[in-house]
């Protein structure tokens, strides 16, 4: 409820995507649990797959409050976080077409993510900006961190941050569709249905070359982030 609250005052997408994120985090740690139960313990750590945007301890702020204070002490536009959603599935996309390591977007890594990504949206869109020390600040990582974080996310995505009208408007399509799961989920939620039904999630990635969706397989499912 206190976290509800600290979105009060934020831009609509910020709780949407908040929400949106909430579960692919909640889906992919379920999924890496239930691997590394199967596996031996040895095996189980080419789950995680090294990365700098993998924390070594969970953090203790969950997504929704993060995305809050991001919205409260960035003070860039609402434009700025779709184009950051954006950004995350391009760089989870070209990772996975290029054969990398998957690096899922789970309670490990959604944080350095996000503060990269606002960022990188951030310097792109808006014609005024806090530094990177600032967002470093924000985001509860030392100015070095950051800076590298940004230039291994500019290299992730191959420096293709131009959003056309068209993308856009595919991203806000599916922020649009998780709000009304959301509008509808308060409506039902008293009913016990509601209650023990789970979430209503399946993987894919949008297509910007053909504007088609794309499905992907379940060893794929850990990187999209359109639901």
């Amino acid at each position: 409820m206190a976290e509800d609250e600290e979105l009060v005052d934020a831009p609509r997408v910020v709780g949407v995507l908040s929400s949106l994120l909430e579960r692919v985090v909640e889906r992919n740690d379920a999924v890496a649990y239930e691997l590394a139960s199967a596996d031996a313990p040895a095996s189980s750590m080419a789950l995680a797959p090294a990365s700098a945007f993998r924390a070594t301890v969970r953090p203790e702020i969950s997504v929704r409050a993060y995305m809050a204070r991001i919205a409260r002490f960035a003070g860039c536009s609402p434009a700025c976080y779709v184009v950051a959603y954006v950004y995350l599935d391009r760089l989870l996309c070209r990772g996975g077409r290029r054969g990398r390591g998957a690096l899922a977007v789970d309670s490990y890594s959604v944080h350095r993510l996000l503060i990269t990504a606002v960022l990188a949206a951030v310097k792109f869109m808006d014609d005024v900006c806090y530094n990177n020390a600032y967002f470093a600040r924000v985001g509860g990582i030392s100015l070095p961190e950051m800076n590298y974080l940004e230039v291994d996310f500019l290299f992730g995505v191959g420096f293709d941050l131009n959003v056309s009208p068209e993308t856009f408007g595919q991203y806000c399509s599916v922020l649009q569709a998780e709000m009304l799961r959301l509008e509808l989920d308060k409506t039902t939620m008293t009913t016990a249905a509601a209650v023990a039904a789970g979430p209503r999630l399946h993987s894919c990635c949008l297509s910007e070359d053909d504007g088609t969706t794309t499905t992907t397989t379940s060893s794929s499912s850990q990187q999209q982030l359109a639901a």
